[in-house]
């Protein structure tokens, strides 16, 4: 009962609440079906209740907001419809249509109890916001732009995202490392959660890790397997499928699963259903690759081969031909030799016969010349021989005067006697030096005295200035 105070009637806090729980018991008897924002689940494993926090927004603006009570078996309940036909847990972030009662506790205060959810509903806001997705990125011009990328030739350096636990990622590695080709692949894991609230962004993460250094890969993989078709709604992501399409490199997915394509597979390089498909791909283009190049070395081999034999052939016949020629003219030319060595023999005996027969006529003829000449030329070098004794006596006579006096003015003139009157010859490497230009420091110089030598190392050198 209320109390007076004052002359005012005062109610307690616990009166306040116990009538606005009657109040509420009263107008809201009934469930009723809500549609809101799951802000956040916050299901509690321990107990297995969840504590849900429920939204409405306008233009990305909280214009209402509740708690509410889903009780662990309602969770399970609920959870399982969701896993059945969403192929998704019940989480955080996603549209609901429930249906609920009005609970008010003293205590707690007002909250709704959720009885039920409609995975149906929710199925439907996933499918409006893949097409969303969709119509955003090609409203942007962006949705082809990975598969307008050209795939490399031989992919053999390949960005791995996925878990390193997963049975998708280990069927691939066994199919890529095993192929029965030998081609070798160079795989780099980037691990990332692939489903859950944390998904995208570590998705995200780890495509800008593998952007920083772009140029160590030729493409990248995104393998998921193992979870069947739970948990895909994280590949319609905006956000994801963007940063995919805008990728520099191609990127290829294998995420494991039969059902209609995500966003993110759309916008991929290529899709492949499965991890193991995808290896199977990855193979197949450098098997692309291999077998024109084998055959191409096989046929040049083949035509190389082929090439030798008929040059071989060539050159034996060549050297035949050669041989057969060589021969037909060695012969031909030991003819010539004979018939030009018979021709010469013969013109030579005739020639020295003409020659014998000219030389013995000449001979005749200087015999009597030589005599003739003999006599003339025996009283003229008489004649001569006598004026030759008069001219050199006199000659001897004159010379030896010049001769005298030459020899006085050398023996004037011999060095020894200019030495004698204190003059010196200085020399270097056996030569007389005459300018000191002609010295350098350190040079080893001899100077020439009237009695013996001197020998000097110089330290320095002066010339005479020049005339102005």
């Amino acid at each position: 009962m209320p109390e007076i105070i004052s002359q005012k009637q005062v109610f307690s806090l616990l009166e306040v609440a116990q009538s606005i729980q009657k109040t509420l018991a009263e107008r809201y008897k009934s469930t009723f079906w809500v549609k809101a924002e799951m802000n956040k689940l916050n299901h509690y494993s321990h107990s297995g209740h969840c504590y849900p926090e429920l939204v409405e927004k306008k233009d990305g603006k909280v214009i209402a907001q509740m708690k509410s009570i889903l009780w662990r078996t309602d969770y399970l309940r609920v959870n399982a419809a969701f896993l059945e036909t969403l192929k998704e847990p019940i989480k955080d972030g996603i549209k609901i249509l429930f249906c609920a009662s009005i609970i008010f506790d003293p205590s707690h205060g007002l909250s709704l109890n959720i009885l039920d959810i409609d995975p149906v509903f929710s199925l439907g806001e996933l499918e409006r916001e893949k097409q969303e997705t969709i119509e955003k990125l090609t409203r942007e011009g962006i949705f082809h732009q990975n598969k307008r990328l050209n795939f490399p030739r031989l992919p053999q350096r390949i960005a791995v995202i996925s878990v390193e636990t997963s049975k998708g990622y280990s069927d691939y590695l066994k199919i890529i490392d095993h192929n029965p080709w030998g081609y070798a692949f160079f795989n780099l894991l980037f691990p990332s959660l692939l489903q859950g609230d944390k998904s995208v962004s570590s998705i995200i993460y780890q495509l800008r890790r593998i952007k920083k250094v772009l140029h160590h890969f030729d493409v990248v993989a995104i393998i998921r397997g193992g979870g069947g078709d739970v948990g895909l709604s994280s590949f319609n992501n905006y956000i994801l499928a963007r940063e995919i399409a805008l990728f520099p490199i191609p990127v290829i997915t294998g995420i494991g699963h039969s059902t209609n394509e995500t966003v993110a597979e759309m916008v991929s390089h290529r899709n492949a259903i499965t991890p193991t498909e995808l290896a199977d791909f990855l193979i197949q283009a450098f098997h692309n690759f291999s077998v024109p190049v084998r055959e191409a070395e096989k046929l040049i081999s083949e035509r190389a081969i082929r090439i030798v034999k008929d040059e071989n052939q060539r050159l034996h016949h060549a050297v035949r031909y050669f041989q057969s020629v060589t021969h037909n003219r060695l012969l031909r030319s030991h003819h010539d030799i004979e018939g030009q060595t018979k021709s010469l023999v013969q013109q030579s005996r005739f020639l020295m016969k003409q020659e014998a027969r000219t030389l013995s006529a000449a001979a005749s003829r200087m015999q009597g010349d030589a005599l003739n000449g003999l006599h003339e030329s025996g009283e003229a070098l008489a004649r001569t021989a006598a004026n030759l004794v008069r001219q050199t006596q006199a000659s001897l006579n004159k010379n030896k005067v010049s001769l005298q006096h030459l020899e006085a003015q050398v023996r004037i003139l011999d060095p020894i006697h200019i030495l004698r009157r204190g003059f010196t010859i200085t020399l270097k490497d056996g030569k007389a030096l005459k300018n000191a230009a002609d010295v350098r420091p350190g040079d080893v110089i001899t100077t020439q005295l009237a009695e013996g030598q001197i020998t000097s190392t110089t330290t320095s050198s002066t010339q005479p200035n020049a005339n102005p």
